[in-house]
């Protein structure tokens, strides 16, 4: 037996569909016919009510966090940040001011996506301005090399005509080690960090053939085989 549109299309001179394994033969159990697809055991779909990121609160630890309506201010030792949260997401501080939880001040599907989103930033702002975010560069190739140029500027030879220089951001800082191949970027504000990460990658990427270029110090970098020549 095969359904109507099987049908029409044999009519018309088509090909018969062939059987697939477990595809369209038939199963009997105790004397009832089943499909295979209908003998497939059910998937239960169950959705997540609240968002297991979202619900566990931040702890505050060191620093002094002032939280007025949306806008919260967390200080510590390296530097001050602040942030405006998203009216969707309710924001309080427990009654020994120790952590500051992330509630939903609806059930929406906006508040939904953002509410784990929310207090993560609030995660990155404590364990930024107490511990600090590091990003790792490194330089590989011929004649590629770092210098600091004073405190705020740092110089690239990337195999330019000229050198790249670029200022640091307010609340980043940046080392070179001895090999002048090595850049450490550390700040407070993780984004900021990791943004200016991104500008010195930019400069000379890393390419598939050789890998040379300016690369993360964890990053792996997929190489190319190169053409072959002739024998």
């Amino acid at each position: 037996r095969v359904s109507e549109f099987w049908a029409q299309r044999l009519r018309r001179g088509g090909r018969r569909p062939r059987a697939r394994s477990g595809g369209m033969r038939a199963l009997c159990n105790n004397n009832v016919r089943l499909t295979a697809r209908a003998a497939r055991p059910v998937r239960l779909v169950t959705t997540c009510k609240e968002s297991r990121i979202g619900k566990r609160p931040v702890q505050v630890g060191k620093s002094e966090v002032k939280l007025e309506g949306q806008v919260l201010t967390v200080k510590g030792p390296l530097g001050t940040l602040t942030r405006e949260f998203p009216p969707e997401i309710a924001l309080s501080m427990s009654d020994d001011k120790a952590e500051v939880k992330f509630t939903k001040a609806e059930d929406s599907k906006k508040a939904k996506q953002l509410h784990g989103l929310c207090r993560t930033l609030g995660q990155n702002m404590v364990t930024g301005v107490l511990e600090g975010w590091e990003k790792k560069l490194s330089l590989i190739g011929v004649g590629y090399r770092a210098a600091m140029k004073g405190s705020k500027q740092i110089e690239l030879q990337l195999g330019y005509i000229h050198p790249v220089v670029l200022d640091l951001p307010e609340g980043v800082k940046a080392e070179v080690d001895k090999s002048q191949t090595a850049i450490t970027i550390t700040g407070y504000d993780k984004e900021v960090v990791g943004n200016f990460a991104a500008v010195v990658r930019s400069k000379r990427p890393p390419e598939v053939y050789k890998g040379k270029g300016i690369r993360y110090a964890d990053e792996y970098v997929r190489m190319k085989e190169g053409k072959a020549g002739k024998k």
